[in-house]
Formats: structure tokens, sequence, C-alpha cells
């Protein structure tokens, strides 16, 4: 098995969190390249870079204590983490958290309506109700399943934005080359960057569930670090290409559409859309899934076992309630008035706790045997 191959061997230790991370933010974070644009086009092609490169410093240094604040205190659901972490204003979080998965789920829904619609000529609603089958199917059977399929898609995601990034420059590199030789900076390209970073913190919740692979401090620091290097990349990837129609590509619905269709290969726009659909699934299932250990842990806690049925009744009920929004708001309104505000709740409760009350543990707190069986609060289906 991939998963278990990533776990037996130290690389894999290192490499299978920023995986998963990645999996998961890709869909709510640069998967269709509206994201990208509401944050980081707007403040040129040399500042939208800059605003990234923040994001992925800010990734890396927030998940590198995260990792180890949950190695220290076996904490591998959200529940148990944010308690360690905020004590009795845990819930704060736990509020947080589903505003933004509910969100992140209607620009999933959105997303894939508008996907299906322009390839396939089909309603948008056709789009979001095969998104919530198919997330509902996946996080049914549980921890292993999610963990193999985030792990698989997630390098077959890498493999087809690097082509896709390739073929962009191959045949738009001198436009995009001269937009990023001007080396327009504008704005507050710092602060966007901190604010993308910050609202897709919510995949650390989806995240935990694969941390109690880490044994030592080293690795739970370098896993981290690298998370915030997987996870901006392919994001990177989809910006550079974007300047290949800069500025226009800025007002698109679907940006990366649009970059397909200018290629006029019919045959890698196919094979990309399905990639693409595949990840909203896997991040529908990422950001649901953490909900579902968050419910299993408080089952465990009562000596109960959460079933099957409870997670898929989860899934189904909270993608119906996102594929409305999505339906009511629409992409664009979703992403511009959403992220933006919950950017801010995050480092509240993510970022400023985890750089003062979390570093302040992980240099006080005696690091436990790692020869000690670890709780689990996690199916293992």
């Amino acid at each position: 098995m991939f998963s278990s191959g990533l776990r037996a061997q130290g690389i894999g230790r290192y490499l299978l969190p920023g995986l998963v991370f990645q999996s998961v933010i890709v869909g709510g974070g640069y998967g269709t390249g509206r994201e990208i644009a509401e944050f980081f086009m707007g403040h040129g092609p040399l500042g939208g870079l800059l605003g990234m490169l923040v994001a992925a410093i800010s990734w890396s240094v927030v998940l590198a204590i995260a990792f180890e604040f949950a190695r220290l205190t076996k904490a591998y659901d959200y529940r148990s983490f944010f308690k360690e972490l905020l004590g009795p204003f845990w819930g704060l979080f736990e509020v947080i958290y589903l505003l933004i998965a509910l969100l992140v789920l209607a620009v999933l829904g959105s997303a894939s309506g508008e996907l299906l619609s322009e390839s396939l000529g089909v309603p948008k609603t056709i789009g979001a109700l095969i998104l919530m089958s198919a997330v509902g199917a996946l996080v049914y059977f549980g921890s292993k399943a999610v963990e193999k399929a985030l792990a698989y898609w997630s390098i077959l995601l890498y493999v087809v934005y690097a082509v896709f990034f390739v073929w962009m420059i191959s045949v738009f590199g001198d436009t995009i080359g001269e937009h990023l030789s001007s080396g327009e900076v504008t704005g507050a390209w710092h602060l966007d960057g901190l604010r993308y970073a910050a609202y897709n913190l919510n995949a650390l919740a989806a995240a935990l569930f694969v941390l109690s692979h880490l044994e030592s401090r080293k690795e739970a620091i370098g896993a981290g670090l690298l998370a915030g290097v997987i996870g901006i990349v392919p994001g990177i990837f989809v910006f550079v290409s974007m300047l290949a129609q800069y500025p226009q590509i800025a007002d698109a619905p679907v940006p990366i559409t649009s970059l397909l269709q200018a290629l006029n290969a019919l045959w890698f726009l196919a094979i990309f859309q399905i990639v693409l659909f595949g990840t909203f699934i896997e991040t529908g299932a990422g950001i649901i899934h953490a909900i579902n250990e968050r419910v299993a842990g408080a089952f465990n806690d009562a000596a109960r076992v959460f079933p099957s049925w409870g997670r898929l009744a989860i899934a189904l009920g909270m993608m119906a309630v996102a594929v409305f929004l999505a339906d009511a708001i629409g992409i664009i309104g979703l992403i511009a008035q959403g992220y933006g505000m919950l950017s801010y709740a995050f480092i509240a409760i993510i970022v400023i706790p985890l750089l003062t009350i979390g570093v302040r543990r992980i240099l006080t707190q005696k690091t436990p045997n790692d020869s000690q069986v670890l709780p689990s609060n996690t199916d293992k289906s």
C-alpha cells in the first residue's frame, strides 16, 4: 500500500502530512484559479509571487509548530488539539471551522457545477450532486480510505499540474516573461499572503489524523516545514500560468478553464478536468473527515463506536447545505465575501495561540516516551 509504505520509511513520515495538507487546500485554495485571482492577481505579477511566498513561509512555520504540538499532546483530531491549545475556549475553533468548512464546500459545489456545465453542457446542479455523492462515498469508508485517496491523488495532481505549467510556459512563455519582467508590485501583498495562508489553515484540522505516524520532534518539525512548500508549489504553477492572460483573467469565474482552452488540446483538457474534479472530491472529503474524527473522538470518550452510517450522514448533510449556498451565491461571491472575513478569525484562534501558547508548551513540556502505545481516537476501518 502506498500510504503504508510512506509510513514505514523515514522520508514518508516527512512527506505524508504535507501531501494530505496539500490535498485538502487545493480545492478551496487554488484548484479553480479563482482564489489565486482574488488574493494575488491584483498585486501585479511580482507582487502576487511575493504574496505567495509569504503564504508558504507562514504555513511552514505554523505547521511545524502545530505538528510538534500535536505529537507532544497526542491530539490527532481537532477537538483534542484545540482543547490542549485553547482550553475552555476550544469551541471557538469549532464554530469557525464549521463556518469555513461550509464555505469551502460551497465553493467546491459551485466550481463543480461551473466545470461540468462548461465542459459537458449539463445543468450546474448536476456537478454539485456528483461531488456530494463522491465525497459521501469516500468518507463512509473511514480514515484509511481517506488517507490513501489523499496521498495518491496529491501525487497525481502534482504530475498533472507540472505538465500543465511546462506546457503553458512553452506556449505562452514570452507573454508570461514580459509580465514578470515588468516587476509590478501593488497593494498590501504581504497582508493578502497572510490572509490566504490563514483561511487555508482549516486544512490543519484535516491533516491531524495522519500525524500519529510522527515519532520525533525532528520528524514533526521537518514535516511541518515541508508541508508549507508542498502546499504552495502547485499554486505557484497556477499563478504563473495565469499571467498568460493577465490582467483580464482576474474576472473569470474559473480561470483554470480559460487557460486550458487556450492550449487547444481537448485530450489534456479532459484529463485535467478529471483530475481537477478529483481534487474537489479529496478536499471535500478531507474537510468532512476532520469533522467525523472529532465526532468519533467524542464517541470514543463515551466508550462507544461511531458508526459508518454516521460518517455518511454528516457528509451528505454538510454537502447538501453547501450545494444550497453555492446555488444561491455563486463562486465569485463566496470567495470574495467569505474567505477574507474568516481569515482574520483563523489568525486569532490558530496562528497567534500556536506562536505563543504552542511554542511555550513545546519548549517546556517534556518529550513523551515514543515507545508508549499511542491512544487512538480515530477509526481503523
